[in-house]
C-alpha cells in the first residue's frame, strides 16, 4: 500500500498546476451520500487523494485526482496494474462535478488545485484532514424562504429525521420552535456545518438522505395486487411474492434475511371475524407470544418479540372488508425494522375488493397444523391433566413442567405450578385466572379388586383432536413390581401424552393418575406394563394445599357413553412451551 501511496503522490507531484488539470481516476459511484461517502472513507485508509464530487442524477463519484487527462490515463493504468482499484475505474473530465463531499468539507463543487511540490501535497492532506466548516449555501432569509414552501408533512418528516438521529426529543407537530431549531443546529455542528439553526435547502436533503439511509439495499418499491384490494411499499430486495393463501398473500424472503417475510391480509368479514383472524394469528408460528397487542370493534395490532423474529401486524375493519398486512423481521434490527415499519404504516392503501377464498383450489398439503400455510406454533412438550377444584387447579405429572418458559391448559390459558413431587410424580398447577370448569374429580379412595375394569382420558395424540380420549385396561396389582403400596399395576397401552390423565373405575370415580414409562437402561417392559399414582396420594397432596377434595360414595357403574362425557368434563390438555 505504501508502494500506491507514493505512487499517487508522484504522479501528482509531477503535474504542473494548470487549468485543463481537471481529469479524474474515478473508482466507485453510489446512489446514496452516506453509502458513497462510507466507500470513500474506506478507500482513504489505503490510498490518497481521495476526493468525492456529487454528479447529479443522484449519483456521487469517488475519485482519485487531479490530473491532466494524460496523466490520469497513466495513473488509470499502473493503478490497475497494481490491482489498486477496482477492474471498471476509468478516467472522467471533472469540469461538470457538483457540490464535493469528499473530504468531508474539503470543497467548494470544483477541482482542487494540484500542489507543485510534495511537500505541498502533505500540507494539502492536513489541512483537508481539519475538515473545515462548510459555509451555508443559503443565507439564512433565503433558507427561511425555502422552508416556508415545505408542507406540514415535510416538515414532521425532517424533526422525525432530527430524532432519529439523536438530535430532537420533543413532539412531532411540523411547527419549526426553539426546540427543532436547537436540534437543527446540533445537526449541523456534527455535520461541520455552519451553525446557523435554519437547515438550507441542501442541508435538508443531506439529513433526509442520512435518514433513509438505513433502507439502502432494500428497495422499498410500491406493490399494488388487485386480487387482495392492496397496495404498499415493500423491501423488494428481500422478499417476494410466493402464493395466495386466503387470507395471506405471501411475499416469502428471496434477499439474505431469511427470516424475512411480508403478509397481504385481506378478507370479507364482520368484527366476529375480526376477533376470529387476532385470535388464529396469535397461535402463529411467526407471532411470538411476548409483546404488545390491542383489539377494538374496527382493527387490532399484534407484536411478538421472541425466537429470532420480531413480527408486526395491523389489520383493520371497512366497510365489511379486513384489510392489513404483518412484516416479519430479524429480533434485534430495529433501526431498519422501525423505519421499514413508517414506510409501509404510510404507504398502505387500500383498493377495491378482498381476497377471494377460492383463489386457490385446496391442496394436498393441507395439514392440521398450518393455518393458510403457516405454521402454528407448538408446545416442546404436551401431556393429561385433570381438574380437581372449581377455581381450575389440575393434577398432572411432573414430566411436563420441567424446563417451561410458560405452561398452559388446552394451549389457552396460563397456568403455575403450586406443588411438586418428583418422587411421587405429582404436581399441582393453578390457572393464572381462576376458570370454572364443567367437572371435578371424585376420588375412590377404597382399594379396588384385581382385573377390574379401568379407563385412561388422555389426550394421546398431542392435543390434535379437541376431546380426550379413553383407553381401557384393567387393574393387575395394587401395588408396584417392587411392593410399593402408593401406585398400581396396570394393564394398559397408552400414549406417552396420556400420562398425568385421570384413571377411571366403572363408576367414573377417579382410581388414580397415569405415570409416564420409566424403562431402564437394561430393563424394558412390556408395553401393556404401566402404573397409576393411588388417588390416597394425590388427595393428600391437596389436603396439604387446603384444596377440598369429593370422595366417592360406593356409586353405581355408568355406561362408556357417560364415562366419555365424564372424561370431557375433567381432562385437560397440559402444554409446555
Amino acid at each position: 500500500m505504501k508502494a500506491v501511496a507514493a505512487l499517487i503522490l508522484f504522479l501528482l507531484s509531477t503535474l504542473p498546476a494548470a487549468a485543463q488539470d481537471n481529469f479524474w481516476v474515478q473508482i466507485e459511484a453510489r446512489q446514496t451520500l452516506t453509502g458513497a461517502q462510507d466507500r470513500a472513507r474506506e478507500y482513504a485508509r489505503r490510498l490518497d487523494d481521495i476526493n468525492g464530487f456529487y454528479l447529479g442524477d443522484g449519483f456521487y463519484g469517488i475519485f482519485i485526482g487531479p490530473f491532466s487527462e494524460a496523466q490520469a490515463e497513466t495513473a488509470l493504468q499502473r493503478l490497475l496494474a497494481r490491482g489498486a482499484i477496482p477492474g471498471d475505474s476509468f478516467v472522467k473530465n471533472g469540469q461538470f462535478f457538483k457540490q464535493q463531499f469528499w473530504p468531508i468539507g474539503g470543497g467548494n463543487g470544483r477541482a482542487a488545485a494540484v500542489p507543485d511540490a510534495p511537500e505541498d501535497a502533505s500540507r494539502a492532506q492536513t489541512i483537508a484532514s481539519a475538515d473545515p466548516i462548510v459555509p451555508a449555501d443559503e443565507t439564512p432569509q433565503e433558507a427561511r424562504a425555502s422552508e416556508a414552501e415545505l408542507s406540514r408533512d415535510e416538515k414532521e418528516e425532517l424533526q422525525r429525521a432530527l430524532q432519529w438521529g439523536g438530535f430532537y426529543t420533543a413532539a412531532i407537530d411540523g411547527s419549526f420552535g426553539r426546540g427543532t431549531r436547537a436540534a437543527m443546529q446540533a445537526w449541523q455542528e456534527a455535520n461541520n456545518r455552519e451553525p446557523t439553526g435554519i437547515l438550507t435547502t441542501r442541508e435538508r436533503v443531506l439529513l433526509l438522505e442520512q435518514y433513509n439511509s438505513v433502507l439502502d439495499g432494500l428497495n422499498l418499491r410500491l406493490v399494488r395486487d388487485s386480487a387482495s384490494g392492496i397496495q404498499m411499499q415493500i423491501p423488494t430486495d428481500m422478499v417476494s411474492f410466493t402464493e395466495y393463501q386466503p387470507p395471506f398473500v405471501r411475499f416469502e424472503a428471496s434477499g439474505d434475511v431469511p427470516e424475512a417475510l411480508v403478509l397481504f391480509i385481506s378478507q370479507e368479514g364482520d368484527a366476529g371475524k375480526l376477533v376470529g383472524l387476532y385470535e388464529v394469528l396469535q397461535i402463529l408460528d411467526i407471532v411470538p407470544t411476548d409483546g404488545p397487542r390491542n383489539i377494538s370493534e374496527s382493527g387490532f395490532e399484534i407484536e411478538g418479540i421472541g425466537g429470532g423474529i420480531h413480527s408486526y401486524t395491523t389489520v383493520t375493519l371497512q366497510d365489511g372488508e379486513i384489510k392489513g398486512f404483518m412484516l416479519v423481521w430479524p429480533e434485534g434490527d430495529d433501526e431498519r425494522r422501525t423505519r421499514m415499519l413508517e414506510v409501509m404504516r404510510d404507504s398502505f392503501e387500500r383498493l377495491s375488493g378482498a381476497l377471494d377464498p377460492n383463489i386457490v383450489p385446496a391442496s394436498e398439503d393441507q395439514a392440521i397444523d398450518m393455518v393458510a400455510g403457516l405454521a402454528v406454533r407448538q408446545p416442546k412438550l404436551s401431556r393429561s391433566g385433570f381438574y380437581v377444584s372449581g377455581d381450575g387447579t389440575v393434577v398432572t405429572t411432573p414430566e411436563v413442567i420441567a424446563g417451561c418458559s410458560r405452561i398452559t391448559f388446552d394451549r389457552e390459558d396460563d397456568a403455575e405450578v403450586v406443588f411438586q413431587d418428583d418422587e411421587r410424580g405429582l404436581a399441582i398447577l393453578r390457572p393464572v385466572e381462576a376458570l370454572s370448569p364443567i367437572g371435578t374429580a371424585t376420588f375412590q379412595t377404597g382399594v379396588p379388586r384385581l382385573q377390574d375394569q379401568i379407563a385412561v382420558a388422555g389426550y394421546p395424540f398431542n392435543g390434535v383432536l379437541s376431546a380426550p380420549t379413553l383407553t381401557f385396561g384393567q387393574i393387575v396389582d395394587i401395588r408396584g413390581l417392587n411392593g410399593d403400596d402408593t401406585i398400581k399395576r396396570l394393564s394398559i397401552l397408552p400414549q406417552p401424552s396420556d400420562a398425568g390423565g385421570p384413571v377411571f373405575d366403572d363408576t367414573g370415580a377417579v382410581l388414580g393418575m397415569l405415570l409416564p414409562r420409566k424403562d431402564g437402561n437394561t430393563r424394558v417392559l412390556p408395553p401393556e406394563v404401566n402404573f397409576s399414582l393411588d388417588a390416597a396420594e394425590i388427595t393428600a397432596a391437596l389436603t396439604e394445599l387446603d384444596i377440598a377434595v369429593e370422595t366417592s360414595n360406593g356409586a353405581r357403574p355408568i355406561s362408556p357413553v357417560a364415562l366419555t362425557r365424564r372424561a370431557a368434563d375433567i381432562a385437560v390438555l397440559v402444554s409446555c412451551w
